[in-house]
């Protein structure tokens, strides 16, 4: 199939939507629709939001748990998003529950994930409003709230927010990724849609593409046994199975992310718009194990499915976006806690 110089105006086009941290309609899914279920809340996914607030001191706001597991214990605000909530309402709702205090979300920080069905969004949010939780408002969603200036002795509820805090603070010193908040976009599976990339020594790039109905970015559904970011592999696999075993398939973060939540079953799916390289392994192997040597060709690995696509990018501007955001990982980070 010879691509058209519209299709590929098109296509650049549809990247450059994701590249500026929106969204697009999912309308399909291409790949792992019969292995992944429609995500329902509280059954088959649970969605996690977390606030790092800090005040002028660089103190973080943290709250002492009253549940009887962890009674006592200092931990971020978090909770779980509930049946109806979009991501941003859960996370105003735990602060003001769990601190006392009105905020509102600045940026997505990072994203953590252990298969679709448990997913953490760390928020960096502000505070608008409301006053300090004390020990005289205690009730089961928490005992009192309070500023950490991270040096005092505390006992924490566990030591992974340690790394969140840290994050937030490097954040706020030197932002290293657009600011990105959920795109208010309906989804009904937990998916991912690839911006999937080969780039060559040259600096050329090319995006793997599915041609029909039109020619488009593929998306593939996060499966249960699997790191969310399987996807890619799974596409990866579909496209070009010889070359599979002979690469690496990196998502390195996310473009954007939307979620609705509001129809509870049919829209608490999550689409993560992200961006995937190819990356020959530089030591290939023959059938007996046998290292080979390995001579780049400078084109990406042929598409053996007759559904995919090679389209090399021609537009400048997208492809030094593109080159940045691979080269320097400026973009939202989605880790597997697996």
């Amino acid at each position: 199939m010879e691509v058209t110089e519209e299709q590929r105006r098109e296509v650049e086009e549809q990247v450059e939507t994701l590249l500026s941290g929106q969204g697009s309609e999912v309308t399909g899914c291409d790949v792992g629709l019969e292995q992944s279920k429609p995500a329902t809340l509280r059954k088959n996914v649970t969605y996690i939001v977390c606030a790092v607030i800090f005040n002028d001191k660089e103190e973080v706001l943290m709250v002492q748990e009253a549940k009887p597991d962890c009674y006592k214990q200092w931990y971020l605000p978090a909770g779980r998003v509930e049946v109806g909530e979009s991501l941003e309402e859960a996370l105003r709702r735990e602060v003001k529950e769990e601190a006392g205090f009105e905020c509102e979300p600045i940026t997505l920080l990072l994203i953590q994930e252990q298969g679709p069905q448990w997913i953490r969004f760390i928020f960096l949010a502000k505070i608008t409003g409301g006053s300090i939780k004390t020990l005289s408002a205690a009730d089961q969603e928490s005992l009192q709230a309070s500023w950490w200036d991270r040096q005092s002795a505390l006992p924490l509820r566990g030591r992974d927010i340690l790394r969140l805090i840290d994050c937030g603070l490097k954040y706020r010193q030197d932002p290293w990724h657009p600011v990105t908040l959920p795109v208010d976009l309906s989804c009904r599976h937990v998916l991912q849609r690839l911006v999937l990339v080969f780039i060559n020594a040259e600096d050329q790039i090319w995006i793997l593409l599915i041609k029909a109905p039109a020619l488009h970015l593929p998306t593939a559904a996060a499966v249960k046994t699997h790191a969310v970011t399987w996807a890619a592999n799974m596409v990866v696999q579909e496209a070009m199975p010889s070359a599979y075993y002979d690469h690496d398939v990196n998502t390195l973060g996310v473009f954007s992310l939307q979620h609705n939540g509001r129809q509870h079953g049919k829209t608490d799916g999550v689409c993560f718009n992200t961006l995937v390289v190819l990356v020959p392994d530089h030591v290939q192997r023959n059938e007996d194990g046998e290292k080979v040597e390995w001579t780049p060709t400078g084109r990406p690995p042929p598409v053996e499915n007759p559904r995919y696509v090679w389209v090399e990018v021609r537009k400048q501007t997208l492809r030094e976006q593109l080159l940045e955001k691979t080269k320097k990982t400026s973009i939202l980070p989605l880790h597997s806690l697996y």
